[in-house]
């Protein structure tokens, strides 16, 4: 597949770039800083890549680096970046609506906060104690539900370098609620009591860069599984992929 990864030089993107080389796939880059990739990749990955120093923000250079493409993976900015943020997502997807040579499948980066709480409705972002800026992926999930366009989100808790198990373990994935086992009593809790419930679980929701590359790039197919949908990943002992 041809497959474009927009913030390539994350920690995300970058093993995107690394694990799509490996499995075949023909990837693009799309960065603003080339010199910086090279370094990052190495002589052995580097030549397998096109690479297009554009600007996230101008449409035209979106749009051009999307023809022909078959999958697009946003892995570019966090929340942190406020209204900044939202609108490189908003560009990007704009962009793949308007490009018909383009598929129409698309991955983007979310949070674990995203997610259904079971027994619930709510989601994590927006329970007190939540940092307010995660809400700036509450407005991305609510610009995809507005595109036609094949989409996930991936919806990771914090993200490490490598998995932190000596014993073995399997990846747990999800749709739409939380990947970890939440008591059916949390529904009599406080708001207040159910954030501080999560916080103290937190851990349990640490996954590795390379498993979060890894579960999107198995899941690039037009109409799959994870169509339009939100997508949490936990580790877990006892059960297997599904």
């Amino acid at each position: 597949m041809k497959i474009i990864v927009f913030g390539a030089t994350g920690n995300t993107g970058k093993r995107v770039l690394v694990q799509g080389i490996k499995m075949g796939h023909e990837m693009t880059a799309f960065v603003r800083d080339s010199e910086k990739l090279y370094d990052q990749l190495g002589e052995q990955y580097a030549k397998h890549v096109k690479v297009i120093v554009e600007d996230i923000m101008d449409p035209v250079g979106v749009g051009e680096a999307l023809v022909n493409q078959d999958a697009a993976i946003i892995a570019a900015g966090h929340a942190g970046l406020g209204e900044e943020f939202v609108r490189i997502v908003d560009n990007i997807i704009s962009q793949c609506e308007l490009q018909l040579s383009f598929s129409g499948r698309v991955w983007i980066m979310g949070g674990a906060g995203l997610l259904d709480i079971p027994y619930t409705n709510l989601i994590g972002n927006n329970l007190p104690g939540f940092p307010p800026e995660y809400k700036n992926h509450n407005r991305n999930f609510e610009r995809l539900q507005q595109t036609q366009l094949d989409w996930s989100i991936m919806c990771p808790g914090t993200m490490v370098d490598t998995r932190e198990h000596s014993n073995p373990v399997h990846l747990h994935v999800t749709t739409e609620t939380l990947p970890v086992p939440i008591p059916e009593t949390i529904k009599e809790y406080s708001e207040a009591d159910i954030a501080g419930h999560l916080f103290s679980r937190l851990h349990e929701l640490n996954v590795a860069y390379d498993d979060v590359a890894r579960c999107m790039l198995d899941h690039l197919e037009l109409g799959g599984a994870f169509k339009r949908k939100r997508v949490g990943l936990a580790y877990q002992s006892n059960i297997t992929v599904r």
